[in-house]
């Protein structure tokens, strides 16, 4: 395997946060589950490539459905958790950057996803750009994308400074995810995940357990759907959640874009 950059555990930032603990992920896929197989229905073939997999539930899911699954990271800890439960043989992980897929990906693929606000994390131009180019070279013609980030157009117009709580109940209180935003020029945010401990019983009722600073870049279709089209990809519909409902700039929490390849790009 040609890896991309390598990230070791001491300096991997997603080492910190559990995010995988927070999530009702079965819940979670029961809920996409259908729109997922509706749009990834229309690949040219079934194999998908989940970019930024993070812990791997949709990966796991996707190949449980029969599709030849390939989940990639930069995070040595997120992969490690990924695969925690024996891989069937329709499903494999990697390490490397999105940005330079064509380094850890060698054959050619049907669909990508990219679902949990990944894209945000790349916070210039140009490497969305890579991104995108990246994926077209490594997709089949006509080759699916989808992909999920958070509606930045309602979180910028209405100030939104913070993320829904997430609470988790342990034997001796409770952990408490809080997602907090601080807001910088040129679509930039400041970002800073922390988990709290909450016993009403100890003598400090609220510690912090761990919290990190990240930068991240509220994309919006306008910054999108140009980048996209430049790399050969139409755009076939746009929705405002993973259940494939309407895109209301100001109301809808998430963005869901589909694009597909051009037949003679790549």
């Amino acid at each position: 395997m040609d890896e991309g950059k390598k990230t070791v555990p001491g300096d991997d930032p997603y080492s910190r946060v559990d995010y995988r603990r927070f999530v009702a992920w079965p819940e979670r896929i029961l809920r996409e589950a259908p729109f997922l197989k509706e749009i990834l229905e229309r690949a040219p073939q079934r194999s998908v490539i989940d970019l930024g997999c993070g812990t791997g539930e949709h990966s796991r899911f996707l190949a449980g459905e029969g599709f030849q699954a390939l989940g990639i990271d930069r995070s040595e800890t997120m992969l490690a958790k990924a695969q925690e439960k024996p891989l069937p043989p329709n499903l494999q992980f990697v390490l490397g950057e999105i940005q330079s897929l064509g380094k850890v990906v060698k054959d050619r693929f049907g669909a990508a996803i990219s679902l949990g606000n990944t894209l945000v994390h790349l916070t210039e131009r140009q490497d969305l750009e890579r991104v995108f180019a990246s994926l077209a070279h490594v997709l089949e013609p006509e080759g699916i994308f989808l992909f999920q980030i958070l509606n930045y157009e309602r979180i910028f117009e209405k100030n939104i400074r913070y993320l829904p709580l997430n609470f988790r109940r342990e034997e001796d209180g409770e952990i408490i995810f809080v997602r907090l935003m601080e807001f910088l020029d040129e679509g930039r945010i400041r970002f800073c995940p922390t988990t709290l401990k909450y016993n009403p019983l100890a003598d400090s009722p609220v510690q912090v357990v761990r919290s990190r600073m990240t930068q991240l870049r509220g994309w919006r279709r306008a910054d999108l759907i140009p980048l996209l089209q430049s790399a050969g990809f139409s755009i076939l519909s746009i929705h405002g959640d993973m259940k494939g409902g309407p895109f209301e700039p100001g109301d809808s929490h998430d963005l869901v874009l589909v694009a597909q390849k051009g037949a003679d790009n790549g």
